[in-house]
């Protein structure tokens, strides 16, 4: 079971995810939060699998409260449900250590997949948002202070992880990238861990971005 804190400052949001969340298979919610200072607090106080995040609230918003989760709770997934594409909001979430971000449009089955699926190590990004991350990280990857795929401390990836990690950077899960590639979910969960360790990073969320950023896979393959 998926242990999860909502934390949005509009009563009515909070209700409906409220409800849509604790109606979902395989997902308990375990409080709700109006701002991001109240959140930081309950997710200290109850240690949920996911936070549930907001961007744009008073006393706290929700790109500082994640820093702080993630900072002292690094355990936490936290996942951003905003109206906010802009920019600035993308990328501040993802240094924080946001590891998906939807936008509200998104309907109850895309959530709870989304908060499911953080906790298995998965990248859940709305596909605007994976545009946005594309972009921004084809932009650095053509700086000349850029990591290139030759880096000397980057461990040379197999085929067969170069084809799953082409797929995680879609944003599917270890069980669709088994039925895409004809490999058992064994084999795809093994991989991804080779994979991340490989890329030096902390979960499956960095892998991705590490591997975006020195051109190693794109979203539009």
């Amino acid at each position: 079971m998926v242990r999860v804190l909502i934390c949005d400052d509009q009563d009515v949001v909070r209700k409906g995810l409220n409800i849509i969340l604790s109606q979902a298979e395989g997902v308990e919610v375990v409080g709700l939060a109006e701002d991001g200072q109240v959140a930081v607090e309950k997710a200290v106080a109850l240690k949920p699998d996911v936070v549930l995040m907001d961007l744009k609230m008073p006393t706290l918003n929700g790109i500082h409260a994640t820093r702080r989760i993630t900072t002292a709770l690094p355990a936490v997934k936290v996942v951003v449900l905003t109206t906010y594409d802009a920019d600035e909001w993308v990328f501040d979430a993802i240094r924080a250590g946001a590891s998906g971000y939807l936008l509200k449009d998104a309907d109850g089955e895309e959530i709870a997949a989304a908060v499911r699926g953080v906790v298995a190590g998965e990248v859940r990004l709305d596909p605007h948002i994976a545009g946005k991350v594309l972009a921004e990280f084809t932009r650095l990857d053509r700086s000349p202070i850029a990591s290139r795929p030759d880096d000397p401390g980057l461990e040379q990836l197999t085929e067969r992880e170069l084809s799953i990690l082409r797929e995680m950077a879609k944003g599917k899960t270890n069980q669709e990238i088994a039925e895409t590639l004809f490999l058992a979910s064994g084999t795809v969960k093994n991989n991804v861990s080779s994979i991340i360790g490989k890329l030096h990073a902390n979960d499956r969320t960095q892998a991705v971005i590490a591997a975006l950023r020195r051109g190693i896979v794109s979203l539009d393959e």
